[in-house]
């Protein structure tokens, strides 16, 4: 029973090891030099300005919620729309609810604004 483990204790060691060497190798092999550019709290090329901490708005993160959540939605309706034919009007019962609290909850979204860009 043991020795059907063996497999799954190799991919675990191999992932395992992948993961520090990906993790030492820049530290070791990378470059040292440190200039003031390097050392700015963004290295893209444009001069900071103002405080790097900075809150971001609200609205990226009820937009954030909003993508989950309608994402985790779809991943719902897959397996649903898989077994629709099979269980026919059975289906349509047990989904109403689930899509009627959906509907009304983006129509509430939509009419406060949320998604607008």
């Amino acid at each position: 029973m043991a020795s059907e483990y063996i497999p799954l204790l190799v991919l675990l060691v191999l992932t395992s090891g992948f993961a520090a060497i990906a993790i030492g190798m820049p530290s070791v092999l990378g470059p040292k030099v440190k200039n003031k550019a390097k050392l700015e709290a963004y290295e893209s090329g444009i001069i900071p300005f103002g405080d790097t901490r900075r809150r971001f708005p609200v609205k990226y993160y009820l937009v954030a919620m909003l993508f989950l959540i309608f994402d985790i939605e779809v991943i719902f309706l897959y397996p649903w729309a898989v077994v629709l034919r099979e269980l026919r009007v059975f289906a349509l019962i047990v989904m109403a609810p689930f899509l009627l609290i959906l509907i009304i909850g983006f129509i509430y979204e939509w009419r406060k604004g949320a998604l607008n860009w």
